[in-house]
């Protein structure tokens, strides 16, 4: 698309629904924002204490939903389409959307817990990896240049800059480790609807795609492969996996596009935005 033909509407004037325009939030999104990825960031603290070899994902998913109620907020999972739990939990070469149940952890695995809260009326959406135990040198590896990935895309991001220069920096330096970007997905716009426009790649050329205004609220979720970067849907609908069955890894911020350059509303404030989460424990 040709960033001179985006449609681009205050948010205040635009239906609660995806009109395929991109809504330009004022100090009051933001504002809620802040709030809503705030207590993202703190449910997956939270789970940075918890996770452990033995225990299941569904175990997980219950400490979500009660973090949740704790909060008197609701996952935004729960029943959106028909998904049953309150966060994605995927494993190893579970690309993302992985549904939790009996599966347990074991020492070595790598795990991605997404978690989304609805907020008075505004989606907190993010997620990290965690190592289960002592994982192998190439599983960390990958989960680093992910994180990695995820920060140089979010750190290109400023007014008059173009989502392509977003997927440019994150697919430039993973491919430069030799690992791959997943293309099947993407970041997408969020606020008080869980998905919006625009849809948000973590591939593509500088300079193209769609231009950043002040005011763009987004996810950048970049998704990475060790091995190619093909990958297919199980038969439940939900999971999706890599086609080689190597390992992969995701890191997901929420951001707006500020007037200087960019905010991101899911930081952790306890220092857990990456692994090893271990050097912050009392």
């Amino acid at each position: 698309m040709n960033y001179r033909e985006t449609a681009y509407v205050e948010a205040s004037d635009a239906p609660l629904r995806n009109t395929g325009q991109i809504k330009l939030h004022g100090a009051g999104g933001f504002a809620a924002m802040r709030k809503a990825g705030a207590l993202a960031a703190e449910a997956l603290d939270m789970m940075a204490q918890k996770i452990r070899p033995g225990m299941t994902t569904k175990e997980i998913d219950d400490l979500a939903f009660a973090f949740g109620m704790d909060n008197n907020v609701l996952p935004a999972t729960l029943h959106y389409r028909g998904f049953t739990a309150s966060v994605c939990t995927s494993i190893n070469h579970v690309v993302c959307h992985g549904i939790p149940g009996a599966r347990v952890l074991k020492e070595g695995d790598i795990v991605n817990i997404d978690v989304t809260y609805i907020v008075d009326g505004w989606h907190g959406d993010s997620s990290r990896m965690f190592p289960v135990g002592r994982i192998p040198r190439k599983a960390q590896r990958l989960i680093e240049v992910t994180y990695e990935a995820m920060m140089r895309g979010i750190n290109a991001i400023r007014p008059g800059a173009t989502t392509g220069d977003i997927g440019a920096a994150i697919q430039s330096y993973v491919e430069s480790h030799r690992m791959s970007i997943v293309r099947d997905f993407c970041g997408h716009g969020l606020g008080r609807l869980f998905h919006d426009a625009p849809n948000i790649l973590h591939y593509g050329r500088a300079g193209q795609g769609i231009e950043l205004k002040e005011g763009m609220l987004f996810t950048v979720e970049p998704m990475v492969n060790l091995g190619r970067p093909h990958v297919k849907v199980l038969k439940d609908g939900w999971t999706a996996v890599t086609k080689d069955r190597s390992l992969s890894a995701q890191f997901e911020h929420s951001v707006g596009v500020t007037a200087k350059g960019v905010e991101i509303f899911t930081l952790s404030h306890s220092g857990f935005d990456h692994p090893p989460y271990d050097r912050h424990e009392q």
